[in-house]
């Protein structure tokens, strides 16, 4: 008998308090290896404590992470080490200004993993490629629109061959002509391979969920969101150019759809709002 297949991210009983404020409450969680989630919520509801105390930006009160089957020590190069496989994208680009943008996707992986610097430059082109910004290679993050500097930032995080990728509302700070830069980068394809992705809200990548869950009591969302793996189902429905395909569930059948054009309308379109 096959020995069950260890979670990408474990979550048991975590606790969070700022204060007297409990933001997160007795928090299970468990993602596998390959799956998309999305966590939506309204403001101040703990969806960036959540994204963060995965990778242990921000520590827990009681509880247990675990990534890839290994436990979130509290301190030292142990979590050094399991945070270099852990990827996130946050809603400030955090580029390095006086870097040029494959400088930025390089080094990381040249002071951090020891890659050679032949190797980190051909391997940084070919994310830059993957998220159509191979051409601004050279230029500096001024140099570059919102939307080009999100890309990079994506291909930095990729650059670490992470198991996991967390994305804590990267395009919140964009307007809509930059996302769609960021989307022209095609997500799908360019994380693919990954052993987990998870999304702190989202705001226009639905094409890729496989699982929805809502704050502040992380509960999962009846809801297949655009052609995840787990709505396969979904391929033959009729869609709308510029939106997401929104399917209420029942008992694993389509009860109904809603198309969904932004953050706010997809919140609605589950209840949320």
């Amino acid at each position: 008998m096959a020995a069950p297949e260890v979670p990408m991210v474990a979550m048991r009983g975590v606790n969070k308090h700022f204060g007297d404020l409990h933001v997160l409450r007795d928090i299970d969680l468990e993602v596998g290896r390959g799956e998309v989630i999305v966590v939506l919520g309204p403001s101040g509801s703990g969806k960036s404590t959540l994204c963060r105390t995965i990778n242990r930006l921000e520590t827990i009160d009681s509880g247990s992470i675990s990534i890839d089957g290994q436990e979130l020590p509290a301190e030292g190069r142990k979590l050094a080490e399991l945070r270099s496989d852990v990827g996130m994208v946050f809603q400030s680009f955090n580029l390095f200004a006086h870097k040029t943008i494959l400088e930025n996707v390089t080094l990381a992986p040249v002071k951090v993993r020891k890659v050679g610097a032949d190797k980190a430059r051909a391997d940084g082109l070919a994310l830059l490629e993957r998220v159509g910004v191979a051409n601004q290679a050279d230029k500096y993050p001024a140099q570059l629109s919102g939307g080009q500097q999100q890309r990079v930032a994506i291909a930095r995080s990729l650059a670490m061959n992470p198991k996991v990728m967390l994305f804590d509302e990267p395009t919140s700070a964009l307007d809509p002509e930059m996302i769609n830069e960021v989307l022209a980068a095609r997500p799908a394809g360019v994380l693919e391979g990954l052993g987990a992705v998870y999304f702190a809200d989202i705001s226009a990548m639905p094409a890729l969920v496989t699982r929805m869950f809502a704050l502040p009591a992380l509960r999962e969302m009846p809801f297949a969101v655009g052609l995840g793996r787990e709505a396969g189902q979904l391929a033959d429905l009729p869609r709308q150019k510029g939106a997401a395909t929104v399917v209420r569930l029942v008992d694993g059948k389509v009860a109904s759809i809603e198309y969904a054009r932004n953050v706010g309308q997809l919140m609605q379109a589950i209840g949320l709002k």
